[in-house]
């Protein structure tokens, strides 16, 4: 098995690289490293060495690949092929792990077709026995998809796309606080020749006035209507514009549109101070994401079980991911699906291309032209319905990108909107005002609650609650929070026999970093606080370079749920997580302790273990650095850090702003059409059920979830779910940690076929 990087390089190769190096290894396979991809393989000699354990320790955070990549043309002839073969045989290598775009990926697919060929005629020339020929017959092939463009089809998200993202958003909050001081308009070009994920993603991620990418050409005129979309918004004293163009953006015409044209024509047409900013092989580099690493880790897994389970009529298959699901794909499916993509594109079939993208793809796209473009008051509809949008609990980065879409989503479904300031308790107090457009320009980049938040339950306020919905005719609330909104609109759900004003639609959406909401198995926030996590044990792991073996013990937060801890372990490459949800004792403890000083005795000189800060009332976290810090004597010193508040603060990740403006957008859309079936003579009265719902990401799909429903699904002495998909994935990071474990293969990905989905889809299921 060898893991075999592509030409073009993304963040978490390296991880992916990692988990296929030790999960080889713990099945007892040997493991080759290929260096310089295609060219390593047909260059033979030293480019081709087989690795251990340590070979792959400390590279989870390094951007790149280690192991190194080139474009290799000799590859794409069949001498070349012929080549490679012979280098492989010498070795009794017949499983290959390929990490790379469809270019590669199709390539490894002809050589594994020409195999039982080649092998023929090494051993006619005699260079190979016929013993070889028989003893390997077959070659295996599983790909892993390693490209920041997000352009293969079949799966939600390429190794390397969330990286290059965090990389582009970077870069726009940078350039929006230089906005403080000047009027400007800001073209930025984000990588993406054939693809424009990257520059649809950026754009919603950021609210983007306007943004150009290959699979939607503007209509005939955009040049007038943005100019006009621009004036407007610096009329409304909106002090920056930004415009998003992905590399590859073409006219209805297929003629291009560059970031320079645009730039000229906003300063012909406008005169506006406008600057131009290319990204170029930034959105490459820098340290992984710690979806990137989690991604990564589990497709690197899945790759080896993938590779075990192969028969020769096993087609070679992709490990993609959909929704938090791994799968495998047929890897020609995909590649015959990604070039049908440009076919359609090369003919100006655009809403073909946007429909094979996939649905994720096509959502994005259809969010963002809901929210960027405001319609005049004369063409939205006007329903009469107000309502109220407020944050409970804790602040988690990513609420204020709910809101932010909540209230325009409203708004172009005709309803007006409220926003309800400091919770259940400003609600009581009467703290609701009327909330437009312009008010929530520019919330999607910005942390915490910009409407205020508390964690106070209604119960004690019922009467008041019900007052104040009355007063300002509120017609259906959206709550936005974690453990408390879910039982505050329990409570809510209850009191509506006592009150009428409480039967009215009521959604929820899940947001608290802790990511502990029954019926969700993602919440706003819990991504941002990973990567605080993930990043703070980068430089603690770092602080020891160079000095004398370490252990650092880490608290993170999440009350009793594990998943930050847990998580923050895969992703930062720890040696244990301890966490409630998996009881310990102090054998457990011990046999920890012993095992990292093993590690410790050869060249590993760090070591790292998380704590959730409720795992266990007496093993504390200063017990388990006390504890380490004595075993560990004469062998490794041991620091502790307690992460604390941090995790809930910064700037919400790529992930969280687009995540929370999706489902919250999806959520308003509901309200609107329980408003329309709930509305009798001149009132609406809702009081089934399913008109009080948590809407959640469940394995591939989004769905409403009655939160009655949900009670018994939660665990409401230490808040958090029953059953957590997440923990799943414990034997992962033992197993990564060289830990002796059993890894359940029950919910590895199965053989699928790409789905092709209908417009109607587009509409239902997956973020």
């Amino acid at each position: 098995m060898l893991p075999l990087p592509p030409p073009p390089v993304s963040g978490g190769m390296n991880a992916a690289v990692r988990a296929v190096v030790r999960m080889g290894i713990y099945v007892e396979a040997k493991v080759y490293f290929i260096y310089e991809g295609y060219q390593g393989m047909v260059d033979g000699g030293d480019n081709i060495v087989e690795v251990s354990w340590e070979s792959v320790s400390s590279i989870l955070q390094v951007g790149g690949t280690v192991i190194g990549s080139a474009r290799c043309k000799e590859f794409r002839t069949r001498e070349g092929r012929l080549k490679a073969a012979f280098n492989l045989i010498q070795r009794g290598i017949t499983n290959l792990c390929v990490i790379g775009g469809d270019g590669s990926l199709t390539g490894a697919n002809l050589f594994r077709e020409e195999w039982s060929g080649l092998l023929e005629e090494l051993a006619q020339s005699g260079k190979i026995e016929e013993e070889a020929v028989k003893k390997y017959v077959y070659l295996n092939i599983v790909g892993m998809v390693g490209s920041i463009d997000n352009d293969f089809c079949g799966t939600d998200m390429t190794i390397g796309t969330d990286s290059a993202l965090h990389r582009i958003i970077e870069v726009v909050d940078a350039i929006m606080t230089t906005a403080q001081s000047h009027q400007r308009t800001f073209v930025l070009e984000v990588m993406g020749r054939h693809c424009g994920y990257l520059a649809l993603v950026s754009a919603l991620a950021c609210g983007a006035d306007w943004v150009f990418i290959p699979e939607y050409p503007p209509e005939e005129g955009w040049e007038d209507q943005m100019c006009v979309k621009l004036s407007e918004n610096r009329a409304r004293k909106k002090r920056l514009n930004i415009i998003i163009v992905a590399e590859g953006a073409i006219d209805s015409h297929n003629k291009p549109i560059t970031s320079e044209k645009v730039k000229d024509l906003v300063v012909q047409q406008l005169g506006f101070d406008t600057r131009v900013t290319i990204l170029g092989h930034v959105q490459r580099g820098g340290t992984p994401s710690a979806f990137d690493r989690i991604l990564a880790s589990r497709m690197g897994v899945e790759a080896v079980l993938a590779l075990l389970e192969a028969t020769p009529d096993t087609p070679a298959c992709v490990v993609s991911l959909s929704g938090n699901q791994a799968v495998r794909l047929p890897l020609m499916e995909c590649v015959q699906m990604t070039q049908e993509v440009q076919k359609a594109m090369d003919e100006r079939k655009f809403c073909e291309a946007v429909r094979l993208r996939g649905r994720s793809f096509e959502n994005n796209l259809n969010t963002y032209k809901l929210l960027s473009h405001r319609k005049p008051d004369t063409e939205l509809p006007k329903t009469n319905f107000n309502v109220a949008v407020l944050n409970v609990g804790a602040p988690a980065a990513g609420m204020n990108a709910a809101v932010r879409s909540a209230v325009r989503v409203g708004i172009t479904e005709g309803h007006s909107m409220f926003a309800v300031i400091d919770g259940f308790e400003g609600f009581a107090n009467g703290q609701i005002k009327e909330i437009s457009w312009g008010d929530v320009g520019g919330w999607t980049g910005q942390g915490g609650s910009l409407l205020g938040t508390k964690r106070t339950l209604p119960a004690k306020y019922l009467e008041k609650i019900a007052d104040q919905m009355r007063t300002n005719n509120i017609n259906a609330l959206m709550v936005i929070g974690g453990f408390e909104a879910y039982l505050g609109l329990l409570e809510l759900s209850a009191a509506r026999e006592k009150y009428d004003e409480f039967c009215v639609p009521m959604v929820m959406v899940p947001a608290t970093v802790s990511n502990n909401v029954p019926g969700s198995d993602f919440s706003i926030g819990a991504d941002t606080a990973l990567n605080t996590i993930t990043d703070t044990c980068d430089r603690i792991k770092q602080s020891a370079s160079g000095t004398k073996r370490r252990v650092f013990i880490i608290e993170t937060m999440g009350g009793y749920c594990g998943y930050l801890a847990n998580m923050g372990g895969l992703a930062a490459g720890a040696d244990a997580a301890y966490i409630f949800e998996e009881k310990f004792d102090i054998r457990e403890l011990q046999a920890n302790v012993e095992h990292l000083t093993e590690k410790m005795k050869t060249s590993i000189q760090r070591g790292l273990v998380l704590r959730n800060e409720n795992s266990n009332e007496n093993y504390t976290t200063d017990f388990i650095y006390q504890l380490y810090s004595e075993e560990g004597k004469g062998v490794f010193d041991c620091r502790k850090n307690v992460l604390g508040h941090m995790q809930q603060g910064g700037a919400p990740s790529p992930f969280d702003r687009n995540f929370g403006t999706k489902i919250s957008a999806k959520a308003v859309q509901w309200i609107s059409k329980k408003l329309r079936e709930t509305y009798r003579r001149g009132k609406v009265f809702a009081n089934t059920e399913d008109s009080v719902c948590l809407l959640g990401m469940r394995r591939r799909n989004l769905l409403f979830q009655p939160v009655v429903e949900l009670k018994d699904q939660a665990d409401f002495v230490h808040r958090i779910p029953k059953e957590q998909w997440w923990l799943k994935l414990r034997p992962l990071m033992k197993i990564l940690a060289k830990y002796k474990t059993s890894y359940d293969v029950s919910d590895s990905g199965q053989l699928e076929h790409v789905a092709r989905h209908s417009p109607k889809e587009a509409e239902t299921g997956a973020i």
